[in-house]
């Protein structure tokens, strides 16, 4: 999930920050949005790769009692 948002992000902050789409807001400026959603869409990538390799890491230990004696 992380990763898609990212790249939902990264892409909706590309389209703003190029003029790909001309919102005319007059409330926010749409370069400097641009390129704050391209901000957090890349932190968003790195953390969500981050967190998966870390969850990979974990390893499991079983251990066996024997309890006849």
């Amino acid at each position: 999930m992380g990763v898609g948002l990212g790249i939902i992000l990264l892409l909706a902050g590309l389209v703003l920050a190029f003029d790909v789409v001309n919102v005319g807001s007059t409330w926010v400026d749409e370069g400097p949005l641009g390129w704050i959603l391209i901000a957090v869409g890349v932190l968003a990538i790195v953390l969500a790769l981050v967190m998966n390799q870390q969850r990979q890491r974990v390893t499991h230990v079983e251990e066996r009692r024997d309890l006849s004696a």
